[in-house]
């Protein structure tokens, strides 16, 4: 069995080609074609924490695989997601592969937001806010750079001085890029916004958008009102990568859907896939036709997007050689 470690991980994961994998994954999802059981966990109450299981199968990638995921959002000076994955042989069911998925589950979620805001966001577009300083918001930051006209990212959270270092990576990188002061002038100021926070209060607030706005929103509270507000919920096009992963129970869902939901502000006819959208793309620009009509893409991670960039992994390690065989 090949053990891959995060170094190898990260080294071997092209980003464009994840965000290519992830169309073709999110289709297949929302078309039946891939197996993806709910996600179970057990709970650390008295951490706010979890463990999540999640497993899938994805026959265009022909990845088999089951991902363990520890969610602990009180972490500060580890990442608040770490993960591996342990892929199998979709022929036999023989384990191939334990790889590190920490940065799986950072670059897949990002690349997932890249795609969304491919399809959803209006054109001309240029100026992204990142909300929030952690290790989401860094795979944001890093993979807003290859969005198609995106001129500026500006990085907003609690924390200036992390919001300031992270800028400061992208400035080294040759991006720019500027700490705002508050998150209020990053999100009114912004054209795609990236919320990647453990908010229990809304940091995305409707009255801060300009019209036409996008949305991408990937961060994960089970208790409080989740980081985008119901207003902004009630009048965006709602996408998610999958309508029953999304509109699950916590600690599974999303809490902003079900607050929203609550409301009576929007209903389940009112959210969209990601998937459905990328299949009528074929080529054009499935996005609103209405300039000022606010796209909102909320994310929880289903375990199709770990198997596609798993696929991706594996590959690229056997065609390279990279890896640690091991007898288990």
């Amino acid at each position: 069995m090949l053990i891959l470690s995060h170094t190898e991980v990260e080294a071997l994961l092209d980003l464009d080609r994840l965000v290519d994998a992830l169309a073709v994954a999110m289709v297949d999802l929302s078309r039946g074609r891939a197996s993806t059981p709910p996600r179970v966990a057990a709970a650390v109450a008295d951490r706010h924490a979890m463990l999540a299981a999640m497993p899938a199968f994805l026959p265009s990638s022909e990845a088999l695989t089951a991902k363990l995921v520890s969610v602990f959002p009180e972490n500060t000076a580890r990442p608040t997601h770490q993960a591996i994955i342990c892929c199998f042989d979709p022929a036999n069911g023989a384990p191939l592969a334990v790889m590190d998925g920490t940065y799986v589950t950072a670059a897949r979620t990002a690349a997932g937001s890249v795609l969304a805001t491919r399809l959803l966001a209006r054109e001309g577009a240029r100026v992204v806010s990142v909300i929030g300083t952690g290790v989401q918001a860094r795979s944001h930051a890093l993979a807003a750079v290859r969005l198609p006209g995106i001129e500026v990212v500006q990085v907003a959270g609690r924390d200036h001085a992390r919001a300031k270092a992270l800028v400061d990576e992208l400035l080294d990188a040759g991006t720019t890029a500027a700490a705002l002061p508050s998150i209020e002038d990053a999100v009114r100021s912004a054209d795609v916004v990236c919320a990647a926070t453990h908010a229990d209060a809304p940091v995305v607030r409707r009255e801060w958008l300009r019209p036409g706005a996008h949305v991408n929103s990937v961060g994960y509270n089970t208790a409080g009102k989740g980081e985008v507000d119901v207003e902004t919920m009630r009048d965006a096009l709602v996408v998610v990568e999958s309508r029953s992963a999304a509109l699950a129970a916590p600690p599974a869902g999303a809490v902003e859907l079900a607050r929203a939901m609550e409301a009576g502000a929007i209903h389940a006819d009112h959210i969209r896939e990601i998937g459905e959208i990328a299949e009528i793309a074929a080529g054009d620009r499935p996005g609103p036709t209405d300039r000022d009509q606010l796209t909102l893409y909320k994310s929880v991670g289903v375990a199709v997007q770990d198997a596609a960039a798993a696929g991706l992994i594996w590959d690229a390690a056997r065609a390279r050689g990279v890896g640690t065989d091991v007898d288990v």
